[in-house]
């Protein structure tokens, strides 16, 4: 019974990701990066609180990625290499743009500041990315409670935040992440007492992870 677990525990337990989808773990690992180099002196100065809260999301990021890729099947964690890699490029090519092409920490916050938002919106709707199945099934198995929690509390913490610090580049994607959190929440609400807990796995067809850098 998958009810109330948490995914990863679910994950374990079964010893299959069954038909979670890794993509709000791959989207908010290259979020939190991002924000990490936002929050460096030399792109927007006196950002400690940022840096330090975006590196301890990379490592939990990065241990939730590294459970889903055990559990996953051959198919699956080519796919999830193939992703992480390129995210890992993408970050290569953002901090050498960043570094010799722009100057000034102006500069420097405007550019990694509008990719941040950019993948900030990316991260909130994640989740979903499974609405299609929901509504098809009626069924909220696998669309997490405690990552749609999550996702609607640190949007309004992090408003909050810059709404004190007048910081357009972290309150224009984490407002609209509190819209998607309450989306998500309306959705779970829906069909909550339509879902299967119950349901045999094995009788729907494998969801893949879909590329989030894919346009």
């Amino acid at each position: 019974m998958t009810k109330c677990r948490p995914t990863f525990l679910t994950i374990h337990k079964e010893k299959s990701v069954l038909q979670f989808k890794s993509d709000p773990y791959v989207i908010t690992i290259f979020n939190c990066m991002l924000w990490m180099l936002y929050g460096m002196p030399f792109v927007h100065p006196d950002s400690l609180l940022v840096i330090t809260i975006n590196g301890a999301g990379v490592v939990i990021e990065a241990i939730y990625i590294t459970i889903f890729f055990i559990y996953s099947d051959s198919a699956k964690r080519r796919k999830l290499s193939l992703t992480l890699a390129m995210e890992a490029l993408a970050m290569l090519i953002v901090t050498i743009i960043t570094l010799v092409f722009l100057h000034g920490t102006k500069s420097r916050s405007a550019f990694v500041g509008i990719l941040c938002i950019i993948m900030n919106i990316a991260m909130y709707g994640s989740p979903l990315t499974v609405m299609s199945r929901v509504i098809k099934t009626k069924s909220v198995k696998y669309m997490p409670l405690p990552l749609s929690l999550a996702n609607l509390a640190n949007g309004i913490v992090w408003s909050i935040y810059a709404l004190i610090k007048f910081d357009p580049f972290i309150l224009i994607p984490n407002g609209l992440g509190c819209f998607s959190g309450v989306l998500q929440l309306v959705l779970y609400g829906t069909y909550y007492k339509t879902t299967n807990w119950e349901e045999d796995d094995n009788n729907h067809s494998d969801i893949e992870l879909q590329d989030p850098a894919r346009a």
